[in-house]
């Protein structure tokens, strides 16, 4: 068995230790011993992208929570227009370094993408910092809808979170939140802040296996 090498340990503000870590050829981001992404699982990150892109047109202003390992950023740019803007809100600054240094060649050049703008700062403020400001907002900053990586995120998901990126969006914008699993609640929870919700199951690897996650998508 290929043994795990650790390549670079990080805090995460307000939260706990992420780790990147190597095994053969797969890469893995970790907070604690808790798998947050994995290189050999990219399919329902996305599927984030392409479906939120998909409900809202070529031509959109995009915010994305979370770089993570880049495949939403990636299937994003690939579905959007020359005209699109996407902005990346990561809070930890090395995750954006391991994308631009070790884990390189998944990041494929989406950084450099014009369409792109990297901002190191929480997701939830610049969700705050403007009305009517995006056509879709993708969430993948935790394992689904609490605050896994930090405490604070919980207030993305509570009916004050939700109501802020509800007023952020534009007249049939799209808010978009992956989990790793369902969550009844939440999708009540979505209802309850006016969204209109569809809740859609899709596989973690892009070859269609892999575990069953969720993505749901409210517009408002």
């Amino acid at each position: 068995m290929i043994p795990r090498e650790l390549i670079d340990t990080v805090h995460v503000p307000g939260g706990g230790e992420m780790r990147l870590v190597r095994r053969g050829t797969d890469w893995f981001i970790m907070l604690g011993r808790e798998e947050l992404m994995s290189s050999r699982m990219s399919g329902s990150e996305e599927a984030l992208g392409t479906m939120a892109c998909d409900r809202v047109g070529a031509d959109a202003r995009v915010l994305i929570g979370g770089y993570g390992m880049g495949f939403t950023l990636r299937a994003v740019l690939g579905r959007l227009g020359p005209g699109a803007q996407v902005t990346v809100a990561e809070l930890v600054p090395a995750v954006i370094a391991w994308a631009k240094g070790p884990m390189a060649e998944f990041a494929a050049g989406c950084l450099d993408d014009p369409r792109v703008r990297v901002v190191e700062d929480d997701v939830g403020a610049v969700i705050a910092g403007g009305a009517g400001a995006w056509d879709a907002i993708l969430l993948d900053v935790d394992n689904g809808p609490d605050g896994l990586t930090r405490k604070g995120n919980d207030r993305l998901y509570s009916p004050a979170g939700l109501a802020t990126a509800r007023a952020a969006l534009r007249p049939g914008g799209v808010l978009a939140v992956w989990s790793a699993a369902a969550d009844p609640a939440f999708a009540k929870a979505l209802g309850r802040a006016g969204f209109d919700v569809d809740e859609v199951v899709v596989r973690a690897r892009a070859s269609g296996k892999g575990a069953r996650h969720v993505i749901w998508f409210g517009r408002r």
